[in-house]
């Protein structure tokens, strides 16, 4: 069945999804989710997917946040499985894609749609965007990683700062502090994220997912991220990539990969 919350199509190795809910600031309903699930699992098994590029509709809003008339009635319970479901099915799944997740912030990045970007592995604003995690002016706390990785993006002190008086940042606030990586026009964002991609699909797929792979470990409490290093590490040398790419080194020439 066609997606009627997101676009998605595949172009020169890369995975387009557009949150496509721009008359509701491309809110984050269950629909929604469910079609950023599949998309991601569709990126992380298709092996002519080199990357991710993922953006909302229209210059107004990256996401403005979650759709607050589907869950303003839960119980305690029902509040612990929207949460717990969004990590593994949505959030959680596109840190640990082993394609490289690009956000292109275009305007408001609100709340969940916050917890959206932070999620990506690279994160690109336009410089109109607005970023906030306002949750607790709903009496609520941010659900779907929140809490978690803006504290590693931008340290305790600040963490604890943004999402207590749940005031906005500017694009320009947000680069300064390390919540994006760069700053653009908008008319230049797509592009802006199209160039990294470029250069990334350039590199060995299977390294990039090792790299994806030790990256996230630094940050797990139980996970020893050294030794998943020296293990993603030595499985690189059992690769085609590996081979092709230090003759390609030693014979003075540009690799090509393959992903094998």
């Amino acid at each position: 069945m066609a997606n009627q919350n997101i676009l998605s199509e595949i172009r020169d190795n890369v995975l387009y999804v557009t949150i496509n809910r721009e008359h509701k600031l491309n809110a984050l309903n269950k629909d929604t989710l469910t079609e950023l699930a599949e998309a991601i699992e569709l990126a992380a098994n298709n092996d002519e997917v080199r990357g991710v590029l993922l953006t909302g509709a229209g210059e107004k809003a990256f996401v403005a946040g979650a759709d607050i008339s589907e869950f303003s009635n839960y119980s305690i319970e029902e509040g612990e499985e929207l949460a717990r479901a969004g990590h593994k099915n949505v959030f959680d799944a596109i840190e640990s894609c082993p394609k490289p997740v690009i956000a292109a912030i275009n305007g408001f990045a609100l709340g969940g749609g916050l917890e959206l970007a932070m999620a990506c592995h690279i994160r690109i604003a336009s410089d109109n965007a607005k970023l906030g995690l306002p949750e607790v002016s709903l009496g609520l706390i941010p659900g779907y990683g929140g809490t978690q990785r803006l504290t590693q993006l931008v340290g305790k002190g600040k963490a604890i700062e943004m999402i207590t008086t749940a005031d906005m940042i500017t694009a320009a606030q947000a680069e300064k502090i390390g919540l994006v990586n760069y700053t653009v026009p908008q008319a230049e964002l797509i592009a802006k994220a199209e160039e990294i991609l470029n250069k990334i699909k350039l590199r060995a797929p299977l390294a990039v997912a090792s790299a994806i792979k030790s990256i996230n470990a630094s940050l797990q409490y139980d996970v020893d991220g050294f030794e998943t290093e020296i293990k993603e590490f030595g499985k690189c040398f059992d690769t085609l990539d590996f081979k092709e790419g230090t003759t390609a080194f030693l014979e003075k020439r540009k690799p090509v990969f393959i992903g094998k």
